[in-house]
């Protein structure tokens, strides 16, 4: 295995899975019944893919140091035009997917693009408005579905892709473009 430190965290889940949060930490989630040394193959079986992902974010975090902070201004501009244009996106696809929300709120938020909370008031990152309009769209629909659904389940997943058949692109997208934008807030 690489040099990164991993850890467990087991639960009642069914299966076992591998993720890179935001700090870099590899975290496996597992079922309480699977052995340690399981554990260790199956990490070992995606070594390749948590390699390729920690580079990736490492570039992402190296660019990211080199972009200057959002100004005071910006932000306030990327708000206004957020709040217009993310209104106008979840009128739509609402009115499409036969949802209704609460309010919209724009936040300067520096660990996610959007949230829906259980009352049905979505929030979304300004930065969206720096995102080609597909990804946007994408982080519309996704926050619409959790009306749905308050969960990233099967369902969840397949309440996106009958919305948005190609959602995976605007995924990766993110994966790789958004976390320089979010960086510029910090």
């Amino acid at each position: 295995m690489g040099d990164y430190h991993i850890e467990i965290i087991r639960s009642a889940r069914k299966t076992l899975s591998v993720q890179i949060t935001r700090d870099m930490r590899v975290v496996v989630r597992a079922p309480f019944w699977v052995s340690g040394r399981e554990i260790e193959r199956f990490v070992s079986s995606r070594s390749a893919w948590i390699e390729d992902k920690m580079d990736v974010m490492r570039k992402a975090a190296e660019q990211a140091q080199t972009q200057p902070k959002f100004t005071d201004a910006e932000l306030a501009d990327m708000t206004k035009k957020a709040r217009d244009v993310i209104t106008r996106r979840a009128e739509f696809f609402s009115s499409q997917m036969g949802v209704s929300y609460g309010r919209i709120t724009i936040r300067h938020q520096t660990s996610r693009y959007g949230s829906c909370s259980a009352k049905g008031n979505l929030n979304f990152n300004c930065v969206l408005v720096l995102c080609p309009w597909w990804v946007l769209d994408y982080v519309v629909v996704h926050e619409l579905c959790h009306l749905k659904q308050l969960n990233h389940s099967t369902a969840f997943w397949a309440e996106v892709r009958a919305v948005m058949p190609d959602y995976e692109k605007a995924r990766e997208w993110l994966r790789g473009n958004g976390g320089a934008l979010i960086q510029r807030l910090k």
